[in-house]
């Protein structure tokens, strides 16, 4: 099996760049990017410095339940490459460490999965996590923030 890092929803960024409504009914705020701290959550990229950017709250959960975080998340106001592949995307390799958690077929956390992980340690640390039973996929977020990067999943 092989972790894939998943970009946001292509059809929830193409709605959000047309003026459709983020996770609390709002349309994205536009701004431009100083190209630090400003990871695009469909190619994973920071998005580059003088370039606008939607600043937007984001649900990454089919459902509102009580595990459903809300964050503000970033992306390209342009459309970009989403991120497609196997290896530790640009947006997890700028911060020393990130929160790794794994959630069930249910969307709900994983009780006793959370852990602040160094960077060079995320893909050892979430392949642990799908060897566990009831493991659908794994969330990284910031560790000072907690705001969503990406989404790994297992594929074949």
């Amino acid at each position: 099996m092989t972790l894939t890092y998943l970009p946001y929803d292509a059809d929830e960024v193409a709605s959000l760049r047309t003026g459709g409504p983020d996770a609390y009914g709002n349309p994205a705020e536009r701004v431009i990017s100083n190209g630090v701290g400003t990871p695009c959550r469909s190619c994973l990229n920071n998005v580059p410095e003088g370039a606008e950017m939607l600043v937007c709250a984001a649900r990454p959960f089919p459902d509102l339940q009580p595990y459903a975080e809300t964050g503000p998340v970033f992306f390209c106001a342009d459309d970009c490459v989403p991120y497609d592949g196997a290896e530790i995307p640009p947006v997890l390799t700028t911060s020393p460490d990130y929160l790794v958690k794994a959630y069930g077929a249910a969307d709900r956390i994983l009780y006793g999965t959370g852990q602040i992980t160094p960077k060079d340690e995320i893909a050892d640390y979430a392949a642990r996590l799908f060897a566990r039973d009831g493991v659908a996929y794994v969330d990284v977020r910031s560790a000072r923030n907690n705001c969503f990067l990406t989404r790994i999943v297992q594929t074949p």
